[in-house]
């Protein structure tokens, strides 16, 4: 069975941080791109960040450079997202995203809240 388990999400005040981790289990994890996405409230799901099946190739949004960092590690089949300097607009559900070729696997995401 396909698993992908958010956690770290939380309340934090603007300019805080937060870790993100996703542990992924039932399939063939080291083989997977995996990114993170969120979804704010009246907005659609965006892109945050994406990493290469062997981690030697990262993207992110515009709006999170400098900021996010995305790293897995795939002996624990598991992603990160390293958020620092946070702002109100990066308040949203992250949800964790497992892609190979047109394989795409969904966590059910996680609540991240910035607010003073």
């Amino acid at each position: 069975q396909v698993q992908l388990v958010e956690s770290g999400g939380d309340l934090v005040q603007p300019g805080g941080s937060l870790r993100l981790s996703c542990a992924a289990s039932g399939f063939a994890f080291r083989d997977y791109a995996m990114s993170w996405y969120r979804q704010a409230p009246q907005k659609e799901r965006e892109l945050v960040a994406r990493i290469s099946s062997t981690g030697g190739s990262t993207n992110y949004a515009d709006s999170v450079k400098g900021r996010f960092t995305i790293s897995r590690d795939n002996a624990k089949s598991t992603v990160y997202l390293q958020m620092n300097s946070l702002k109100p607009e990066d308040t949203a559900v992250y949800y964790c995203n497992a892609r190979l070729y047109i394989i795409n696997y969904w966590g059910q995401g996680t609540q991240v809240t910035v607010s003073s």
